[in-house]
């Protein structure tokens, strides 16, 4: 029995190439062109349908059908038009081309390729290049490329992957202990076993072996890459082990970053369209859903206008319902990505350490100094606080007012101003002091900053919350909880003084519980919304985060649905965005993060609040892991976005706490 066809475009039934051919012809002739009827014919018929077309075109005019293409229309949609034309074959040998000629070389465009292809479209594309150039497409990429990158291209170009009915069971061990051996085992990489492996076992052999990877390094098999590789190189390998996990959610990670922004990556775009369109662009649309929260096609529609904004919506084939069923391939990928975020132990790590001379009297003198008489020396202040932990900061706070007599804080306020005194504070206080000041912030003035108070409250440990609730009391002479009952209401009120416990479940998930909790959570969407808030309260806000990361695991497999879309599409307001936030937490809470700092500083104006928090209370804890959290999400750096969006003292504070531009 054959496979499910996943693709958008089908053959057309009833198909009639000669009169296609006159349609197209017709559509050229005289002054302009009916861009809509050749889109909508082109888009309508399968690969085969149109070298069919394209044969009767030359036999019945005498000219080739995509030189007139070219000559009629312009642009991105002609790109896209004569993409769709093109055998696959040729089609991927254009843009293996492309990729390589002038003066650089578009590395993306040749990892999509050959770390996406099966060895038959692989052996195609090498003879449609040499048909086409005349040249060795080998010799071609050896030219142009490098190092570890190139050996696992070439590898890629044999094509002679190992099919996937081949699986080796006693060596998939085995292969998962050379790969550890290989990388985290030892000091400095043995690049070429990744190569072997990655570049010849069968997609089944590695998906098991990723599987084994996992339970020996108490990591993924990616995090161990991102650690052990870099440039090119990883991202190729990345590439690779994406695609054996699965190709459509690769994809649909390509197009998401193709349109994200500002600016769109159209080659990327109509790439990924083109090629997959009668492929898995079913299950690319899923996966898309799946992990953005938004249709690929609302994406498309937002991005992109005109006939090139047709043409790729039809390619896509349709709007998907935010929380409708998944298909097959999409559950099964929502069940492993939460088995892949619970079994793995992830190393994190800060940006800050403490200062390894360390003397305290001699910074409190330094830092006297540098704010004793006309002007302030800014560098020496910076320098001082961004290379002490927090703990020896607190430790400078008390010399200075035991040796000097002096509040630090007071005279570092009187002598900063603005972003870098906010900042520079923010680093001399506990992190329980920052944390009230945080939640104070927040809550006074005309309006509530509910978002500040859901990530704080969401991301911190009973014991970090116990300790804001006795800074907050201290510093302010009420509850934190009697705060938040004043300045908030309804569910939302209770999620936040729920969370302000700090009493939530610790320890590792109890199997049989978190198979109840999940069915629980699948019944009570069937229930009216009051009762489902409820009950997704009562669980959300009290097990522990391990727990939780069972329950969403099998929350996929009781409803057939992913709990981040069921949180969007069902709730609504502040009761929505902190529900969201604990399972965003939950399931990869440097990436949440990520996500926040993005937000901070993406568009006109930057929120200097939430990024001034951010950095300072993650610094010391995972800092480094958000940094390679955002380069992954947003093909930027953490760097390069404070670079672009801050000046002066206050960039500078923020870069060195950042730790690096990745």
């Amino acid at each position: 029995m054959g496979k499910e066809f996943r693709g958008t475009i089908a053959d057309q039934p009833d198909f009639d190439a000669g009169s296609d051919a006159e349609a197209l012809y017709n559509a050229m002739k005289g002054f302009g062109s009916d861009r809509e009827a050749i889109l909508d014919l082109i888009t309508s018929r399968s690969n085969a349908q149109r070298q069919k077309i394209r044969a009767a075109y030359k036999s019945q005019y005498g000219k080739d059908l995509i030189d007139d293409l070219k000559y009629e229309l312009t642009g991105k949609f002609e790109r896209l038009i004569v993409g769709l034309m093109r055998t696959p074959a040729y089609h991927d040998a254009k843009e293996i081309k492309d990729a390589i000629k002038g003066a650089g070389t578009d590395e993306k465009c040749l990892i999509e390729i050959l770390a996406s292809r099966t060895n038959e479209q692989i052996h195609n594309l090498v003879a449609a290049y040499k048909d086409a150039y005349g040249r060795d497409l080998e010799e071609d990429v050896i030219g142009d490329t490098s190092g570890h990158f190139r050996k696992m291209l070439i590898v890629l170009l044999q094509g002679t992957r190992e099919e996937d009915d081949v699986v080796s069971e006693d060596l998939v061990e085995q292969d998962a202990q050379d790969l550890y051996d290989a990388g985290e085992a030892q000091w400095g990489t043995d690049e070429a076993k990744f190569i072997m492996l990655l570049g010849n076992r069968s997609v089944t052999h590695l998906q098991l072996v990723f599987d084994e990877y996992e339970k020996i390094a108490e990591k993924s098999i990616e995090d161990s890459i991102k650690s052990e590789l870099s440039g090119d190189f990883e991202r190729l390998m990345l590439a690779v082990v994406q695609c054996i996990r699965s190709k459509p959610m690769f994809f649909a990670k390509c197009l998401y970053k193709s349109m994200k922004g500002l600016g769109t990556a159209d080659n990327t775009l109509i790439r990924i369209m083109v090629s997959r369109s009668e492929t898995d662009m079913l299950d690319i649309r899923e996966c898309f859903r799946l992990r953005y929260e938004k249709s690929l096609y609302n994406m498309i529609q937002d991005d992109t206008s005109g006939e090139y904004k047709r043409t790729l919506l039809k390619l896509c084939g349709g709007d998907d319902d935010i929380a409708g069923e998944f298909f097959p391939e999409a559950a099964q990928i929502a069940y492993k990505m939460w088995e892949t975020s619970s079994m793995t132990k992830v190393q994190l790590r800060g940006t800050v350490r403490p200062y390894q001379n360390f003397d305290p009297a001699s910074d409190a003198k330094a830092l006297r100094k540098a704010m004793k008489g006309f002007g302030t020396d800014e560098d020496t202040i910076i320098d001082i606080v961004t290379q002490r932990s927090n703990a020896q900061r607190q430790e400078i706070r008390r010399i200075f007012k035991s040796l000097l007599g002096r509040d630090l804080m007071a005279d570092l306020k009187s002598e900063l101003s603005k972003n870098l005194e906010r900042l520079i504070l923010g680093l001399m206080m506990s992190p329980a002091e920052f944390d009230a000041k945080m939640m104070k912030k927040a809550m006074e003035g005309a309006g509530t900053d509910e978002h500040s108070l859901i990530e704080i409250l969401v991301t911190r440990s009973n014991q970090e919350i116990q300790e804001m609730c006795a800074a907050y009391k201290n510093a302010y002479k009420k509850s934190l909880e009697d705060a938040i009952a004043s300045e908030t209401s309804g569910k939302f009120k209770r999620i936040l003084i729920s969370l302000a416990q700090g009493a939530r479940e610790e320890g590792p998930a109890d199997m049989a519980r978190a198979l109840e909790d999940a069915q629980e959570l699948a019944d009570a969407c069937n229930s009216e919304s009051d009762d489902m808030e409820d009950k997704f309260m009562s669980i959300l806000c009290t097990r522990s985060f391990p727990h939780l990361r069972r329950v969403f695991q099998e929350f996929v497999r009781c409803s057939n649905k992913d709990i981040e879309q069921i949180i969007k599409k069902e709730m609504s307001g502040d009761f929505k965005n902190a529900m969201f936030a604990i399972v965003r937490s939950v399931k990869n809470q440097p990436s949440y993060f990520a996500d926040r700092l993005y937000k901070a500083m993406k568009g006109l104006g930057t929120d200097d609040r939430a990024l001034i928090r951010i950095m300072v209370s993650r610094s010391e804890i995972d800092l480094f892991n958000i940094r390679k959290e955002f380069k992954e999400t947003h093909e930027a750096s953490l760097h390069e976005f404070i670079q672009g969006d801050t000046s002066g003292d206050y960039r500078k504070t923020l870069l060195i706490i950042c730790g690096g531009e990745d």
